[in-house]
């Protein structure tokens, strides 16, 4: 007869140990590979006249004169989050699972959160806006981010990438969830976007690139993005829906 083997305390830990490696080597792996493949210093810019010629080009490339006429812009992202924003007013509902956030976003405080549409009270109110703030701030941002080249707190900065070819730095020093962040916009010989690269504090590889070549013409003349691939990850936006106050 074969002796039966005791669960010790050794034999558990190192069993323990064991699943912990196998779950987070490939991890660990995937993830060194990814940091050597991407990862790249914040380039340095030069600000000033160029830089703002570049950015100008890029909004002229997207009609930016319809999108600062848009009032009203709807979208869906990833599936998950909805969105329903009044450029004008600054205020947007925010929808997803069972929540519901009325966002004002000139006054947080008078903001209002829903589940199951019945309102939430106390530190469970703040706690879904500050989550929808979150949301917003994020999915927005993979809408209409072109736009914001010349919003209160953003330097700009021309870069000479290796093939001789001119890119924008853009870095937002305050306002959103985390400023600080960098992004070098790649245009093409219209100044449209094609792609950025991010120096992001949410992200561990610095330069990472998401595209920007998926674009749609709104009812406004807004022109949005509807796709956005982030390595293996596809970013979805979808029933874009844009309209004029009458």
């Amino acid at each position: 007869m074969s002796k039966k083997k005791k669960w010790t305390l050794k034999r558990i830990l190192k069993i323990i140990g064991g699943i912990i490696i196998f779950f987070t080597l490939p991890t660990l792996l995937l993830y060194g590979f990814l940091y050597f493949k991407y990862n790249e210093p914040l380039p340095k810019g030069t600000e000033g006249k160029e830089a703002d010629v570049l950015a100008v080009k890029m909004l002229n490339a997207l009609d930016y004169d319809a999108y600062k006429a848009t009032d009203y812009i709807a979208w869906t992202f990833k599936k998950r989050h909805h969105f329903k924003w009044n450029k004008t007013e600054n205020t947007c509902e925010v929808y997803w699972k069972n929540y519901k956030v009325l966002l004002d976003l000139n006054n947080q405080s008078k903001s209002v959160a829903f589940e199951e549409d019945i309102k939430i009270e106390a530190e469970k109110q703040q706690e879904t806006i500050k989550k929808a703030i979150a949301y917003f701030n994020n999915d927005s941002f993979w809408l209409v981010a072109p736009y914001k080249v010349f919003d209160n707190g953003v330097k700009r900065s021309l870069v000479t990438l290796k093939n001789g070819e001119k890119a924008l730095l853009v870095t937002y020093t305050s306002g959103g969830s985390t400023p600080g962040d960098s992004y070098l916009w790649h245009l093409d010989e219209t100044g449209k976007p094609t792609s950025f690269q991010m120096w992001v504090a949410i992200l561990p590889i610095d330069g990472l690139k998401a595209t920007w070549n998926n674009w749609t013409t709104t009812k406004t003349g807004a022109i949005l993005p509807t796709f956005h691939k982030l390595l293996i990850l596809g970013l979805e936006i979808e029933d874009i829906e844009s309209a004029q106050s009458q």
